[in-house]
């Protein structure tokens, strides 16, 4: 490569973009070299058997990747979402497979045999053509991280470009830490939804620039509903799945820091337009738990 290119380009063409893989490929970025192990994979062919319904063609893992491997020796679990499978939505089989993968490492730590679990979160959230089953596996995701929590840290980690909503931003924020890249979105309602229902003067879900300062990645660090900001950088990002787990569990989880988020909800004028700037500075008091 020439040498006239500056040095931080010549880093960033050689990296690994993380956000560039399929939700296999993540998977086996983060967990030690050679330890991936894939559960209930594409030949156990376990489909949805409500999209052909629909016409949709099934896919054979129905969007979700299981891998039990290790993590700096340590035994872990991965649950990664296929954002490019009907936009990472969760349906009655993918979201059964993260639900019963997360009981099971539960029952693991109640057997004192602790296991990391971690989310890579790809989703829009639940599957519009099977809603109620959907609902049901993701309340069931969220009542197995909140268990797990007693035992081992939860991490999870939103890269994009999909970003993470509905359902699976609130599993995204009863995780123990949260890992996000720039390009990451998260929010309950994604910006084409918000613009649907209240129309283009309540939110323009073309204006990139809007979007992102209001709910990507380096907004939600910045006002503390993410821990880390990482580049879009495989190993950067398996360097600090690492350090999550090794700070250990929260002192105090973030779901459980209700009068602290309600307190800077209540700073915001409903009346004013959001300026995200303005956010950061009555959101982030440096709290750090």
């Amino acid at each position: 490569m020439s040498a006239s290119v500056p040095r931080d380009y010549r880093r960033f063409l050689a990296r690994a973009s993380f956000i560039e893989m399929s939700a296999r490929e993540r998977a086996r970025a983060i967990l030690d070299a050679g330890s991936a192990r894939e559960l209930l994979g594409p030949f156990d062919r376990l489909k949805s058997p409500w999209l052909p319904l629909q016409d949709i063609v099934a896919q054979a893992d129905d969007g979700v990747v299981l891998a039990r491997g290790t993590l700096d020796g340590r035994p872990a679990l991965v649950a990664a979402i296929e954002g490019a499978f009907q936009g990472g939505s969760m349906g009655e089989v993918s979201g059964a497979k993260i639900a019963a993968a997360l009981e099971l490492a539960l029952r693991d730590c109640e057997r004192d045999r602790p296991i990391w679990p971690l989310l890579l979160l790809e989703t829009g959230g639940v599957r519009l053509q099977e809603a109620n089953l959907g609902l049901a596996a993701i309340a069931d995701i969220h009542a197995a991280i909140i268990a797990l929590r007693a035992h081992v840290p939860v991490v999870g980690v939103i890269a994009g470009p999909v970003g993470c909503f509905g359902g699976m931003s609130m599993a995204a924020g009863l995780c123990s830490r949260l890992i996000v890249t720039r390009q990451a979105r998260l929010g309950m309602n994604g910006p084409e939804v918000i613009e649907q229902e209240a129309g283009v003067s309540e939110l323009d879900a073309s204006d990139g620039g809007l979007i992102w300062s209001l709910i990507g990645g380096e907004q939600r660090q910045a006002v503390g509903l993410a821990d880390d900001l990482q580049e879009d950088d495989a190993a950067a990002i398996a360097g600090a799945v690492r350090a999550a787990f090794a700070r250990g569990p929260r002192r105090i989880e973030r779901s459980a820091q209700v009068e602290r988020f309600t307190a800077r909800l209540a700073a915001i004028q409903p009346s004013a337009p959001l300026d995200a700037k303005l956010l950061r500075s009555l959101w982030n008091d440096g709290a750090t738990h």
